[in-house]
């Protein structure tokens, strides 16, 4: 599993950030940087490429892309980095958007887990335990149906066609994001980064097994003891109001931001959105 690093790898303070289901780590750039120049103490800011995307390795079975092997890579990967600081890890916080918030709430969630740290602070962008089925068959209809682009320009327009409720992104941050999310395809053409079959399990997905898994996440959600900040865009149609209300209410009782013109999910890319996300997580 490949990831980006950024800011003093010896640093014991330790914010890793995981993304959504087709996206890869680069897209916390803005936000890892900004970390890192606003932290009063040293900083390492830590954004994987889940297995199937971006850099990393692709799986042989693709049974196996769901959270509980990414939960296992994350928790692989954690301990390799504090074994590399000297001291281990002394302050872990967490960043997940959609997919990359499962993993989170999945690691903090669960103290039996070998963590080298307890998880202290939480973000969860635009995702918690119940996910709306209508949302599950929009990415089973196009999560690993792609195909080729002439160019960058013609594959950061057919994203954007996917991509309407990151909200208001300027063409040169798009750009630059998209630039991250294709690999040499056929022909001297672009295609995407990540693995087609990272769908499989998606596409199987049943609306009673996803109810068992809504309610397994619930469960894992009431055990969280980091102090928790939950991002809801205001138009998403994955996390409905009456779900991110709930988790106002139970677990660890999350903080919420309702963030307007945006749906799922707010990229943390622009400057009022790294605000939020820094104070909460550098404050004291």
């Amino acid at each position: 599993m490949a990831y980006w690093h950024w800011g003093d790898a010896r640093a014991s303070r330790v914010v890793v950030c995981v993304h959504g289901l087709t996206r890869q780590g680069r897209d916390f750039d803005r936000l890892a940087q900004a970390l890192v120049l606003r932290s009063s103490t040293p900083l390492q800011v830590i954004c994987p490429d889940v297995v199937g995307r971006g850099r990393s390795d692709w799986l042989a079975d693709p049974a196996s892309y769901q959270i509980p092997q990414y939960a296992a890579d994350m928790l692989a990967l954690l301990h390799q980095i504090a074994a590399s600081t000297g001291v281990g890890i002394e302050r872990l916080d967490g960043v997940g958007t959609s997919m990359g918030g499962l993993i989170g709430m999945v690691l903090a969630g669960q103290p039996g887990l070998p963590m080298p740290a307890p998880v202290r602070r939480l973000v969860l962008n635009d995702v918690g335990p119940a996910i709306t089925w209508a949302s599950v068959q929009f990415m089973q209809s196009y999560v690993g149906q792609y195909g080729q682009y002439r160019d960058l320009e013609e594959a950061a327009a057919a994203m954007w066609v996917l991509s309407q409720g990151f909200g208001p992104v300027p063409a040169d941050v798009w750009r630059e994001m998209s630039s991250h999310m294709v690999r040499p395809g056929a022909d001297g053409a672009l295609t995407l980064h990540y693995d087609p079959a990272i769908g499989s399990p998606l596409r199987a997905l049943t609306p009673e097994a996803a109810a068992l898994g809504e309610a397994a996440l619930w469960s894992v959600y009431d055990q969280i003891r980091a102090q928790t900040l939950l991002i809801r865009g205001a138009d998403s149609n994955l996390l409905t109001p009456e779900t991110a209300l709930a988790m106002t209410q139970r677990g660890p009782l999350a903080q919420l931001e309702i963030w307007d013109d945006c749906g799922h999910a707010p990229t943390l890319t622009s400057a009022d959105q790294i605000q939020v996300v820094a104070d909460f997580l550098l404050g004291d």
